[in-house]
């Protein structure tokens, strides 16, 4: 019984053996990048530490808000999809990796069978019985056609898991700014009250003094305007808030617990702004998971073109086993009951009316449609991170404008109301002054939001995201 497994192994040796050859894909070169060298911007001070060394962690310091993102990336459903779509690669390219060797079955059989004699009068009786172990129609990889096809799924499962990293910054990116934009409703809310509150109030003060014939009914309507035009403010925050805490309740995949959501987004607490050196270079892009991801789809086209070659050439396949066969299952195990087979079997392609050459057209078509995906992404990505830095440049100056400007428009706002009270002046100073005071804070908000908003741009358009 030794011997016949020896036989076995020494079969399969020497078969993997013939199948240990290169592939026939062309050698792999990164494209040239189209984009500049770096992206001529000024250095960050704040930080001491490069955005991608930084973890989502060290970006979004905020504590509520880290626990609404380590709530998302529990729940999420489109990065759970993202986890098992990497699962599938991976089981994908342990089924090609494994077509590179032989399977390896054992099997027993026994069989029996009546018969008559010539006359018809008496039967015979034969029995068999056989244990064999052995592979059949295994191919041998001479031309690299499979072991192509394994580079490709191995490439495939590369470009899943950087999909899905991809995936995962987004959603933490997502999550912030939902999250941020839940803050500034509520801020909106609150100056909206505020300034219904002090509306209100003059308007019971305009109504005591109309009863004194103080004012005349042109300004009482036009007080009584703008309650209303508060009124109407008060009610829309209320509808964005709750509709933005329903973005982010989907986007979570769970409903955010109230002692997570933020109060308001004023000051610079809740998102860190890392260092960025100046004039970065934009090779930098190259480790962003979308980039990484469209490389390795290209690399994946660029075996296939290795397995379309292989198409071209002969195929052998082997069917081997060996084993021991009797007549009576007591003697199976006896001298003399080896038995073995090798069927070899080879296939030429001859004639296929041109479609083995229109499949490789069809691979090399499609590594130029890659290369063109890959040149793209990267674009992309360039334009991206210069949008956020040039954001980035004039955003300080714009929050400093605007705040100047509500400060102006608090002390013009100060100077007439007390002048309305004195009857010096019409309310319709007045009024024109909290208009624009009222706007101003509201254009702060939205700046400040704005400035949030390019801190987590920049995480995720940079590629952030170690814990």
């Amino acid at each position: 019984m030794k011997a016949i497994y020896k036989k076995s192994i020494a079969i399969c040796v020497i078969a993997v053996g013939l199948a240990g050859c290169a592939t026939m894909a062309p050698e792999y070169s990164r494209p040239e990048s189209s984009v500049p060298v770096s992206f001529n911007n000024e250095k960050t001070d704040s930080g001491s530490v490069s955005i991608q060394e930084m973890g989502w962690k060290d970006v979004f310091i905020d504590k509520k808000l880290q626990s609404t993102i380590e709530l998302a990336l529990n729940n999420n459903r489109d990065l759970r999809t993202a986890v098992l779509n990497i699962e599938k690669a991976r089981a994908t390219y342990r089924i090609q990796e494994a077509d590179l060797f032989p399977g390896i079955d054992a099997s027993v059989s026994n069989s029996a069978a009546r018969s008559l004699n010539g006359s018809g009068n008496s039967t015979s009786v034969s029995r068999s019985t056989e244990a064999s172990v052995g592979f059949s129609s295994w191919e041998l990889d001479l031309f690299g056609k499979v072991k192509s096809l394994k580079n490709e799924a191995l490439e495939s499962y590369f470009a899943t898991s950087e999909t899905q990293r991809s995936t995962r910054i987004s959603l933490i990116a997502e999550v912030a700014s939902d999250w941020l934009s839940y803050g500034a409703y509520q801020q909106q809310l609150n100056l909206a009250r505020k300034t219904l509150e002090s509306r209100e109030k003059t308007l019971s003060l305009t109504k005591a003094k109309k009863a004194q014939g103080l004012v005349s009914s042109l300004d009482l309507a036009q007080i009584q305007a703008t309650v209303d035009s508060a009124r109407v403010d008060v009610a829309d925050y209320s509808v964005l808030l709750e509709q933005s805490l329903n973005a982010l309740n989907l986007v979570a995949g769970a409903s955010v617990p109230k002692e997570f959501l933020p109060e308001s987004v004023e000051g610079s607490s809740e998102v860190a702004l890392a260092a960025i050196p100046a004039d970065m270079p934009s090779e930098i892009l190259l480790n962003r998971p979308d980039v990484l991801s469209a490389e390795h789809t290209l690399k994946a086209a660029n075996a296939n073109i290795g397995a379309a070659r292989a198409a071209f050439f002969p195929s052998i396949s082997l069917t081997a086993s060996a084993g021991i066969a009797s007549s009576s299952l007591t003697d199976l195990f006896s001298s003399g009951s080896e038995v073995w087979s090798f069927a070899p079997s080879v296939s030429v392609p001859v004639f296929n009316a041109g479609s083995l050459r229109a499949s490789l057209d069809i691979s090399e078509i499609s590594k130029k449609i890659e290369i063109a995906d890959y040149e793209k992404t990267i674009q992309t990505a360039f334009s991206e991170v210069a949008d956020a830095l040039s954001f980035r440049r004039h955003i300080a100056e714009q929050m400093d404008a605007q705040k100047s400007l509500v400060n102006s428009y608090e002390k013009s706002y100060t100077l007439s109301e007390a002048r309305y009270r004195n009857g010096v002046d019409s309310y319709l100073d007045t009024l024109d002054s909290q208009r624009s005071l009222y706007s101003a804070q509201q254009t702060l908000v939205t700046l400040q939001l704005s400035e949030k908003n390019n801190r987590v741009e920049l995480f995720k358009v940079l590629g952030g995201d170690e814990e």
